[in-house]
């Protein structure tokens, strides 16, 4: 029987350009561009072997699970995706398999972004393009302090960079030391010495019940004027909620944000309509790099599980 693969949430229908889909024998290969969740996933996913997931896009809990009766691979970028039911996939005897990927493309985007909202690259594009000119006044990099909430492997990239714009360089995080924040380049401060100090608030954290609304109303009360908040982690991080309003009453200059709440971003929110917020629809990992070794390895991990010998397991908790 042909082995039918789905393809989830391939938005800019990059599957066809990078996966080398020739490779896998008696295999139906359907790429699906839009985001559809509920009943209508399970209905449109009822017929499929396999299912690939783009990072944390789509959910995939215990009930999709049971009603897919031909489910028996899923293959996730990254070797880690909180949205997916391991234990549940173990339960019916679907196995999860991961691939690797790099960290630059997401810490190249968190600079863009610091630099895009801090010299008002945006605005001023708008400007020109409406016949204006200069408008806006930039704030500077050299001297002044990013605080990074979170410093493992991202963070630690960010601190680097931070280094050669002369940036001081402060961090947190709940089992930081001070002995490791000083090997990565950052001096270690509490939570809220680096809200108050911080000129920049970048957050570089993994989404847990211990993270979940980490920065909310209390934390942002704490930031001084003309600083701004950036997320590239995870959206529910931040609460969304005190953040909005943070902005919409001029506590903080401004934020850039690569994540939210609920993804896609609603049409309607109201973070779209804020004119001191850069927004990116959560592409800090979508670079051709990362997509080479995402689709590289997608198409390699349904090949061995073909051959029955998988690779890049991802196990269920114990």
């Amino acid at each position: 029987m042909m082995t039918r693969i789905a393809i989830l949430d391939d938005y800019q229908g990059a599957s066809a350009r990078y996966g080398d889909w020739a490779a896998l024998t008696d295999c139906a290969v359907d790429a699906f561009p839009d985001h559809v969740t509920g009943p209508d996933l399970a209905a449109r996913l009822r017929d499929y072997d396999v299912v690939v997931a783009m990072r944390e896009r789509t959910p995939i809990e215990r009930a999709l699970i049971a009603a897919l009766p031909r489910l028996k691979l899923i293959v996730t970028t990254g070797m880690s995706n909180a949205v997916i039911d391991l234990t549940a996939a173990a339960d019916h005897g679907v196995v999860v398999c991961g691939t690797s990927g790099i960290l630059s493309s997401t810490v190249e985007l968190a600079w863009g972004l610091i630099i895009g909202l801090l010299r008002h690259i945006h605005a001023e594009h708008e400007s020109i393009r409406a016949g204006g000119w200069q408008h806006t006044v930039g704030g500077d990099l050299a001297g002044r302090t990013l605080g990074l909430v979170g410093l493992g492997r991202t963070g630690t990239q960010m601190a680097r960079v931070a280094a050669a714009f002369d940036m001081n360089v402060v961090a947190w995080s709940q089992n930081l030391t001070a002995e490791v924040a000083a090997e990565r380049g950052a001096t270690l401060v509490d939570p809220d010495e680096l809200f108050e100090t911080a000129d920049v608030v970048s957050i570089h954290l993994v989404l847990s019940e211990r993270t979940r609304a980490l920065v909310g109303a209390a934390q942002l009360g704490r930031m001084k004027p003309g600083s701004v908040l950036i997320n590239i982690s995870r959206g529910p991080i931040v609460d969304e909620a005190a953040l909005i309003r943070s902005l919409q009453g001029g506590k903080i200059s401004g934020a850039a944000l690569d994540v939210y709440d609920v993804e896609p971003l609603a049409a309607d929110h109201p973070l779209r309509r804020l004119p001191n917020v850069l927004l990116t629809p959560h592409i800090g990992y979508v670079s051709d790099s990362c997509y080479r070794i995402f689709y590289e390895e997608i198409v390699e991990d349904i090949g061995c599980w073909l051959r029955g010998v998988p690779v890049r397991v991802l196990p269920a908790a114990p």
